[in-house]
């Protein structure tokens, strides 16, 4: 079974979601350009509410680089050397199959794992400390003797005019045995983290360890053409003397404003099956995925532009099988001064079409809302009148 979210929401003078040159992100949709959120924006800006409606902190999980530092803290609290316990983690963490920095103590990957790891990583440290703190002193004699011998050689090209490079030290690979495999695969369960279960897991050098996503999340574009501007703004040095004029600073910040269609979807059965059979708590999950991506909104420059408004036009769908993401119905820009009102309209006829081309025996359920006006194209059967009606219609019929 299927859950879809479709949304309209606009976005006043706002850079939510940058690229790499501090520009709104931006698209090319149907021969225009279009404002862009990112999927993985708009997912992490969903992900921090989970706790917010219904999912305990320790029912999510986290995504690190920084599992070393962690470990090795609590292997302190535990009583274990705090000098030694770093380097008994990062070999550990080798062991298991996962490459470690060794210059920053960090993984060679965010990695996204339930809360539980720490602690699990933990106990595998303190059940085979002798055997990881043999090898840690093993590595770090030959770290060191292999920077005395390079200082040596760094010596001697500087006598006769020239110069070695100091050479980084190497990432240890280690391929894991089975057994080992399994034991890591234990440590990093994520079979209690609703997020890692939702969102999914890649880690390419370890598939063993990849989770399926369960939900689906589209780029957000803007249901009309774009064009990104940019603000001028000076700011003036409160202790100037009066005697003084004019700015001590000047810059530019580039924004836009856009309607934006958003799209998402959940899949129940891989989300109870990420979830280890687990049906309470991917209820639980799919409550708080519906009630999150309503209120999400990404973070970017809001303390100077508090583009903080929530979503016009809802449009829910439970359906046996089969998805339809409903960005074609703006492939042609909304050109109307009334984006929201057309882009509504544009949404529901869209959506309409499909129904009667493509037939809706899969659909289980239907559900519009609109805080601004009618919803055009759907029956008064398919709509309702606020956000509990709203949630409420979908998540019973996941539910039944």
């Amino acid at each position: 079974m299927i859950l879809e979210l479709h949304l309209l929401q606009s976005f006043p003078v706002s850079n939510l979601n940058r690229d790499d040159v501090g520009q709104p992100k931006t698209a090319t949709f149907g021969g225009h350009t279009r404002g862009r959120i990112s999927s993985q924006s708009l997912k992490r800006s969903a992900r921090l509410l989970f706790n917010e409606h219904g999912l305990d902190k320790s029912e999510t999980g986290v995504r690190t680089k920084r599992l070393v530092e962690n470990t090795a803290t609590a292997l302190a609290r535990a009583g274990r050397d705090r000098d030694t316990a770093p380097g008994v983690v990062v070999v550990a963490l080798e062991t298991l199959g996962f490459g470690v920095d060794p210059s920053k103590g960090l993984t060679q990957y965010l990695l996204f794992v339930g809360r539980e790891a720490i602690d699990r990583l933990t106990v595998y440290c303190q059940n085979n400390w002798d055997a990881l703190e043999a090898k840690a002193t093993a590595k770090a004699a030959a770290e060191k003797a292999a920077k005395e011998a390079a200082a040596k050689a760094a010596g001697k090209d500087t006598a006769k005019g020239g110069t070695t490079p100091a050479k980084p030290a190497k990432q240890v690979k280690i391929k894991p045995d089975k057994a080992t495999i399994e034991e890591a695969k234990r440590i990093l369960n994520a079979e209690r983290a609703a997020d890692v279960a939702l969102f999914g897991r890649m880690i390419a050098d370890n598939k063993d360890f990849n989770v399926n996503a369960a939900s689906q999340v589209a780029h957000a574009i803007s249901t009309h053409a774009v064009i990104n501007e940019f603000d001028f703004y000076t700011a003036v040095d409160d202790l100037k003397p009066d005697a003084e004029s004019g700015a001590d600073m000047i810059g530019t910040v580039d924004f836009n404003s856009a309607c934006y269609y958003r799209y998402a979807n959940l899949d129940l059965a891989q989300l109870v099956h990420n979830l280890g059979g687990d049906t309470d708590l991917a209820d639980r999950a799919t409550h708080a995925w519906l009630h999150s991506f309503i209120h999400a909104v990404p973070s970017g420059k809001q303390n100077s532009m508090a583009a903080r408004t929530m979503p016009d036009t809802l449009l829910g769908v439970v359906r046996e099988a089969g998805a339809w993401n409903l960005a074609n119905a703006f492939l042609k820009p909304v050109t109307d001064t009334d984006l929201m009102a057309a882009s509504s309209e544009r949404l529901t006829r869209h959506f309409g079409q499909l129904r009667d081309f493509y037939g809706d025996s899969q659909l289980r359920a239907v559900a519009g809302a609109s805080v601004s006006g009618d919803l055009p194209h759907l029956t008064a059967s398919d709509t309702v009148s606020g956000l509990d009606q709203f949630t409420g219609r979908l998540l019973t019929a996941v539910k039944a």
